[in-house]
């Protein structure tokens, strides 16, 4: 299913891109530091690529309401621009940070349904769905979110309709590695959870993770990744919180290897640092991947809120056996979702498009290196 789907996204990626060259208007090129190829994929090691919170607003809306001609809502033109990026990797993985609602209705608390259909296309195989907004509307919005996903044919981690669903691990194949997803988040905006189901979703709690961690290792988990909803709003610098748990995550150890292999984190609606702790990359925000008009606490318009990355990690497998799976290749690669023309943007392919672009994409890169990760090896993909 997943060859599938990801031939499906190749072909839809063509087609829309074609359409939106057309429509570009062209800008004068700003001169700056060309990106870094693609890393060639060792043939018994695999590429994850993970992206940021998809929480579309009310002018993303009005453009998936247009793309489906009035009838409904279709959101894969919106994200067809960075469909080669997701689409070609092993294994990607998606943030849903909002809950789905009844086909028909206009979205506010919730978004359509059609949603999960677009991130099938694009050619995400995994989401995390634990976020602040999990809750917004209670078991009924989990339910209807998890159904959503299913009926398209990809995972998810961080919310339960049952609690043995809760209690099963969200395993998926990359090459010949299985990957391990959890996901967990540091509030839920006031909401109670369901009456007796105090499973329904994963809260963020340092013993809990790695009780998890551990369990998807003894499971047959290769690589434990641990996407986590944490982090001030609005804030590039990640806080003492995230950086706390991101070093006793990382230096907590069973039998000498590492029990969590990547933490990816989301929430902050902005791009945060990128860096190697303890021998395991943190990606503390990604930002956000599909948003829209977004303000800061002061009621301005701030254009980072649809500023993001796409994380995009190669592994190896280990030398020996019981050995860890490394990150043999770290990369970055820069996005932004246009709010005018409301797509989803990878800079590096539009950087001929000018000076905004331009800058933008280094604005990014800026805070993605901010602390340090250059030296161990973190560089912009393409």
């Amino acid at each position: 299913m997943i060859n599938r789907r990801r031939q499906a996204a190749l072909a839809l990626t063509a087609l829309l891109a074609a359409a939106a060259a057309c429509q570009n208007h062209v800008r004068e090129e700003n001169a700056a530091p060309p990106p870094q190829p693609a890393p060639a994929v060792p043939a018994t090691g695999f590429t994850l690529v993970a992206s940021g919170d998809v929480m579309p607003l009310n002018s993303a809306y009005d453009h998936a309401s247009f793309d489906a001609g009035g009838n409904g809502y279709d959101f894969r033109p919106m994200l067809a621009g960075v469909a080669p990026v997701v689409s070609r990797a092993d294994l990607a993985l998606c943030h849903l940070a909002t809950v789905t609602g009844t086909d028909g209705d206009r979205p506010g608390r919730t978004s359509p349904p059609q949603l999960a259909e677009a991130l099938a296309a694009t050619g995400y195989d995994g989401c995390s769905t634990a976020s602040d907004r999990a809750l917004d509307d209670g078991a009924a919005g989990i339910q209807r979110t998890l159904d959503a996903l299913d009926r398209v044919g990809v995972r998810h981690a961080g919310t339960a309709r049952t609690q043995a669903e809760a209690g099963t691990l969200t395993l998926m194949t990359a090459g010949r590695a299985k990957v391990a997803q959890l996901s967990y988040t540091y509030d839920v905006n006031g909401n109670s959870l369901p009456p007796g189901q105090p499973w329904a979703i994963g809260l963020l709690d340092e013993n809990r993770i790695l009780a998890d961690a551990r369990a998807a290792r003894q499971a047959g988990a290769d690589v434990v990744v641990v996407s986590v909803h944490w982090g001030a709003e609005g804030t590039d610098a990640p806080d003492q919180q995230q950086l706390t748990l991101a070093k006793r995550l990382t230096e907590a150890r069973t039998g000498g290897r590492p029990d969590i292999d990547l933490i990816l984190g989301t929430h902050a609606h902005i791009p945060q640092a990128y860096e190697k702790v303890n021998g395991t990359w943190v990606v503390y925000g990604l930002g956000d991947q599909l948003a829209g008009d977004m303000y800061n606490s002061q009621g301005r318009q701030d254009p980072r809120g649809n500023q993001s990355t796409l994380a995009r990690f190669t592994f190896a497998p280990p030398t020996a056996p019981g050995g860890r799976w490394e990150v043999a290749k770290a990369e970055f690669v820069p996005q932004l979702y246009d709010v005018d023309a409301g797509r989803v943007v990878d800079l590096n392919a539009a950087i001929d498009q000018g000076a905004d672009f331009t800058a933008t994409r280094d604005a990014i890169r800026d805070v993605v290196l901010s602390r340090g990760a250059a030296k161990d090896g973190l560089i912009m993909g393409e």
